[in-house]
């Protein structure tokens, strides 16, 4: 078994890249993985995992290839783990994955399908609770428009506990969403304060897009225009809005109790 005990390897250099440059992710199709639930749960995603890389002081050579049996191992030090793990308690393994397309093509929805739309999120911990909310709530499909990330960075990766590998994911422009979602009829609910009614006075019991945007600035002008119906949560305190996460969360558990779930 090949064994790599220096942080100076080339290859590990090369990881080193793949965790913190979106363009070699790109470029080589591929990320990395920390933690065993998060690749366990990767594999169960369908994500092919080319290669783990586990520490023997915290998970054995004999454990992990009854773990992870189709994939090359590298047994690496502690210096090598150090360099390329972003927590302390992902027991000692990570892993190399092919990314997956995330074209709206690959989407597979039910006849009666939710999904989330979210614009432009840009930290990688408010993607990260969406997906969480999405997968909790069994969503069909997260739709990101017009990403200002990566979602295959390993912040979203970590923050979303494993729940980028639990949901169905497509990103595209917001006109290329827009034209998905009413060439398949799914009616369009954005949540903004511009001529908006209170969320729970609408039906989100047939195909139904639940569209969030960034608490700086919203949703633009054109899913405005497209929804059927803007919908605001009602605030009573002194501020206008809440973290995008939050309010998604609430409108998808409005959505599933119409739905009897």
């Amino acid at each position: 078994m090949k064994q790599i005990s220096s942080a100076q390897n080339p290859f590990i250099k090369s990881l080193v890249l793949l965790q913190e440059k979106a363009k070699n992710r790109k470029q080589t199709g591929t990320f990395l993985i920390e933690g065993q639930r998060e690749i366990a749960l990767a594999i169960k995603g369908g994500y092919e995992i080319e290669t783990i890389l586990f520490l023997p002081e915290l998970i054995s050579e004999t454990e992990t290839k009854k773990k992870f049996k189709n994939a090359d191992l590298i047994e690496i030090s502690k210096e090598v783990y150090q360099k390329l793990a972003y927590r302390d308690t992902t027991e000692g393994i990570l892993a190399i994955a092919k990314t997956k397309s995330l074209q709206l093509s690959d989407l597979k929805l039910s006849k009666n399908p939710l999904i989330l739309v979210a614009e432009a999120p840009e930290k990688p911990g408010n993607i990260g609770a969406l997906l969480r909310t999405a997968d909790a709530a069994n969503l069909d499909a997260v739709i990101i428009a017009n990403p200002k990330s990566d979602l295959y960075n390993p912040n979203i990766v970590r923050s979303s506990v494993g729940c980028l590998f639990t949901n169905q994911i497509a990103t595209g422009t917001t006109e290329e969403i827009i034209a998905f979602l009413k060439e398949r009829k799914i009616t369009i609910y954005c949540a903004t304060l511009q001529n908006s009614t209170s969320y729970h006075t609408q039906d989100y019991t047939t195909s139904t897009a639940l569209i969030v945007g960034t608490e700086a600035t919203g949703l633009t002008e054109a899913w405005r225009n497209a929804a059927k119906q803007n919908i605001i949560i009602p605030m009573q305190g002194e501020i206008d809005s809440m973290n995008v996460s939050v309010a998604a969360a609430i409108l998808i558990f409005e959505a599933k109790r119409q739905r009897g779930f």
